[in-house]
């Protein structure tokens, strides 16, 4: 074979791999989930209660979704990966317990928590978990998987309390990847204040699995996703909207921010270095 013939079929052959990947190159661009793709998994961040449960780490297939492929109790796999659906695409990686039993309601924080026995509503936050618990006089009465701080931006730890909402709200600094748009922060509140006067709220925000945010304390909020990704086509996990409605239940809500005296007190606890980075 020439030297120009050789090169000629090189061409073409580089030019029918770049053709055949169009269709992937714009399932990425038009599919919602796009800007999920990373190659971070839930299966390489161990949490302290994963000891107690069997899992093995599963690929999904192309089709495959949370719930083709665990039926009715998907939502509870979610918990346990602390992930949203948007992050979940043909190739990613999920812990997919032996047993889903084993997961049912899934949460591992305590059903009684004696520092919050005196408090009507208090939140526990568990950084090392990425869970958070709401307690009234100490029962647990909902938990919800969290998103905090990346490397670079630590969630304050310590104790706190909401001292301010806004139902819908936007971050002043982060915009949505690729746009102009501000990040919505719906369902805010507001637990503390820096010395620079950057505030920390806990909002709804994407859930990718692994502590992901600027400092703040993030929560499912699907139908933001639906709204400004038009992915998933169904929202369901709104534990942001929960949250927010268990601690204003008592405060009339005008829609905008609202300053509150003597909120929900909030107790941050754990480190995201105890986190087990595995090789799967």
């Amino acid at each position: 074979m020439s030297k120009n013939n050789e090169t000629r079929y090189k061409s073409v052959f580089l030019f029918i791999c770049f053709v055949s990947s169009f269709p992937l190159i714009f399932s990425y661009i038009f599919d919602g989930r796009a800007s999920a793709v990373t190659n971070a998994s839930p299966c390489k961040v161990s949490h302290l209660s994963d000891r107690s449960i069997e899992w093995d780490c599963r690929r999904l297939m192309k089709g495959e979704t949370l719930e083709n492929v665990f039926g009715d109790r998907w939502q509870d796999v979610a918990r346990f990966n602390r992930i949203d659906r948007r992050h979940i695409y043909s190739g990613s990686y999920v812990k997919a317990p032996k047993r889903l039993d084993d997961i049912r309601d899934f949460s591992p924080m305590p059903r009684y928590y004696p520092p919050a026995e005196k408090e009507s509503k208090f939140i526990l936050v568990d950084i090392s978990e990425q869970f958070l618990g709401a307690y009234e006089y100490g029962q647990l009465v909902f938990s919800a998987p969290i998103v905090t701080g990346n490397k670079e931006n630590s969630t304050p730890l310590g104790e706190f309390r909401i001292t301010a909402f806004s139902k819908i709200h936007k971050s002043s600094l982060y915009q949505i990847e690729h746009t102009t748009k501000f990040y919505p922060m719906n369902y805010g509140l507001r637990f503390f204040i820096d010395r620079n006067g950057v505030s920390y709220w806990f909002h709804g925000r994407d859930m990718p699995g692994y502590p992901a945010s600027h400092g703040c304390i993030g929560l499912f909020d699907e139908n933001m996703q639906t709204e400004y990704y038009k992915y998933p086509e169904k929202p369901e996990l709104d534990d942001a909207r929960k949250l927010f409605e268990w601690v204003t239940s008592s405060i009339p809500d005008n829609r905008g921010f609202q300053e509150i005296e003597d909120g929900p007190k909030v107790l941050i606890i754990g480190h995201k270095s105890f986190f087990n980075m595995s090789s799967k």
